[in-house]
């Protein structure tokens, strides 16, 4: 068999632009769902009892439904039961934060849960408000905690967004299946996206790993 990688070199720009959009989505939806699950974390666990079982409810439904049924859901069924229409990379956007939020609160939930009580006890014996011990006791370990697990949802999260190519997000595996349909050479093309995800995910999880080992003496107590 002959391998012909010219189409690569011929539409790297376009490949190019595709790796832009692949990159833009994941930062803005690692930002979105950590925002959104650090909210969902603390309103499961310091909320009103009222406000815990929707939280629940949506973090557990969630986790049940495959990240390709919300993306589908919300580029195709939101706009008819709301009137509003969302761009591709909206519609993406929306889904994946929402999808990934619910690992987000669950990752940070197990992290704060995991912090003996003896510490908040003595936070309140010290005066401490509710507000202080979680900011300034319970969080910060937390967070060390939690980051083996948030480094692997953030592989994930660069992966899912993979998955907008089915509502025509001009990401990096749509622009592959567009050149690979026009070339005919689906090997070199999808090859090379592969080593191009490779290449993005290998050096993020190591370096979260690293950066785990500098700190993990903090989360301890």
């Amino acid at each position: 068999m002959d391998f012909d990688f010219s189409p690569i070199a011929d539409n790297w720009r376009f490949l190019g632009y595709g790796l832009l959009v692949t990159v833009q989505l994941s930062l803005a939806t690692i930002a979105a769902a950590t925002v959104l699950g650090i909210g969902l974390a603390l309103g499961r666990l310091y909320g009103r009892s009222w406000l815990r079982i929707p939280l629940t409810f949506y973090v557990d439904s969630m986790r049940a439904i495959p990240v390709l049924v919300v993306l589908v859901w919300t580029f195709f069924a939101f706009p008819l039961l709301t009137g509003v229409s969302l761009p591709p990379f909206w519609a993406a956007l929306a889904a994946l934060t929402l999808h990934i939020a619910a690992y987000v609160s669950e990752i940070l939930r197990a992290g704060l849960s995991s912090i003996r009580p003896g510490q908040v006890r003595a936070a309140r014996a010290l005066g401490m408000s509710g507000p202080q011990i979680v900011r300034k006791i319970l969080f910060p370990q937390a967070v060390v905690r939690m980051l083996p697990a948030y480094g692997s949802l953030l592989s994930v999260t660069i992966k899912d967004t993979a998955i907008a190519s089915v509502i025509a997000v001009p990401e990096l595996m749509r622009q592959s299946d567009t050149i690979s349909a026009q070339s005919f050479r689906p090997i070199e093309v999808f090859t090379t996206a592969m080593l191009v995800y490779f290449l993005i995910l290998f050096p993020v999880t190591r370096l979260v790993d690293a950066f785990y080992r500098r700190v993990a003496h903090l989360g301890r107590s």
